[in-house]
């Protein structure tokens, strides 16, 4: 394991502020030859940390969706321990693939998408819209969308029938309406500056480019796991989206993907999921390489309205079960692998 850098401060995990990308750069190269970390091509086995959705508006408290957890502080704690991370073992991992929730105003789970008799939008975050909901015209497609859609006002609630039965079918959560968030171009959709820091220290040291991965921008579904959306078809069949293909056998082909990020309940535990699914296609054993960093991670948890831990943990039960390995940031990656 290696030291953490001195210029790392934990309490600057739970503000935004400007990566100084150049003294970083020295830094990160002078760091390397002082501690001998060779690049990453040069490793014998090949690690990638999948980091999903560490960005601001997740993590940090004035931001739309920030996951407390049950301690309050979920996401900031779990970021303090993925930097110290990512620090420790530098040399060892070879890529890092941070994931990024991606967003614009008029998409099917924000308020303007949908409209009631009256003519109002639903309240984000307290709001779950049912297939029966679409059916009775509880809630309908905002007529004023269509447009900047580019898609009539008939097809597109056709689609909102469709979309919300094939959640049910599928035994899925019903379509929450989130408030704005993620919102391409904003602060919000940045990552965390601290995590931000980590990473680019990480890619200038290493020779490893950082690996983005955009997801959640088709207007009519949702992304919750950023290896396939939550409905891949329109009402006549077409295909609306597609699963992430690419960065799935991207993934196989690591010695170890090592998973961590926000929220446990969502995005991480519905990429994971696809990413079993996956393997249980191509060979189960496969499932015995995927680390699951459970302390840097958290549950959406809205104190007095909803709690998901233990849904998240049932999940992750269930992951162990398949072969997956449960492991903690304190541990070093010799230990597991």
């Amino acid at each position: 394991m290696y030291p953490i850098p001195s210029f790392f401060d934990r309490t600057s995990v739970s503000s935004v502020w400007r990566v100084p990308y150049q003294q970083r750069a020295t830094d990160a190269e002078a760091w390397a030859k002082q501690h001998q970390i060779k690049p990453a091509a040069d490793d014998r086995k090949r690690i990638c940390l999948l980091a999903i959705d560490v960005q601001n508006t997740f993590c940090l408290p004035d931001f739309e969706l920030f996951v407390g957890g049950r301690s309050g502080q979920g996401a900031i704690e779990d970021n303090v321990r993925l930097c110290e991370f990512i620090y420790r073992n530098l040399g060892t991992i070879t890529e890092i693939a941070p994931t990024m929730d991606t967003h614009t105003a008029m998409q099917i789970f924000h308020p303007i998408f949908w409209v009631n008799e009256a003519g109002e939008h639903p309240i984000p975050a307290a709001t779950l819209i049912q297939f029966e909901d679409v059916q009775n015209g509880v809630w309908r497609v905002n007529p004023s969308v269509a447009a900047s859609l580019q898609a009539s006002y008939d097809r597109l609630n056709q689609h909102a029938l469709h979309y919300t039965k094939q959640l049910t079918d599928a035994g899925k959560y019903p379509l929450t309406v989130w408030p704005y968030h993620s919102m391409l171009g904003g602060i919000g959709h940045a990552l965390v500056s601290a995590v931000e820091e980590a990473m680019f220290f990480h890619c200038i040291a290493r020779s490893s480019q950082t690996s983005f991965e955009i997801k959640g921008n088709h207007p009519l579904t949702e992304n919750y796991s950023v290896l396939r959306p939550e409905v891949l078809t329109t009402t006549g069949g077409e295909l609306l989206a597609q699963k992430n293909s690419r960065l799935i056998e991207k993934l196989l082909k690591f010695d170890a993907v090592i998973i961590a990020g926000q929220a446990k309940s969502h995005c991480v535990a519905w990429t994971i999921d696809d990413l079993l699914t996956e393997i249980q296609v191509y060979d189960p054993n496969l499932a015995q390489k995927v680390y699951l960093l459970e302390d840097c991670t958290s549950a959406v948890v809205v104190p007095g309205v909803v709690d998901y831990t233990e849904q998240a943990d049932q999940a992750y039960e269930r992951f162990a079960a398949a072969g997956m390995k449960i492991v903690k940031s304190t541990d070093t990656i010799a230990e597991w692998i």
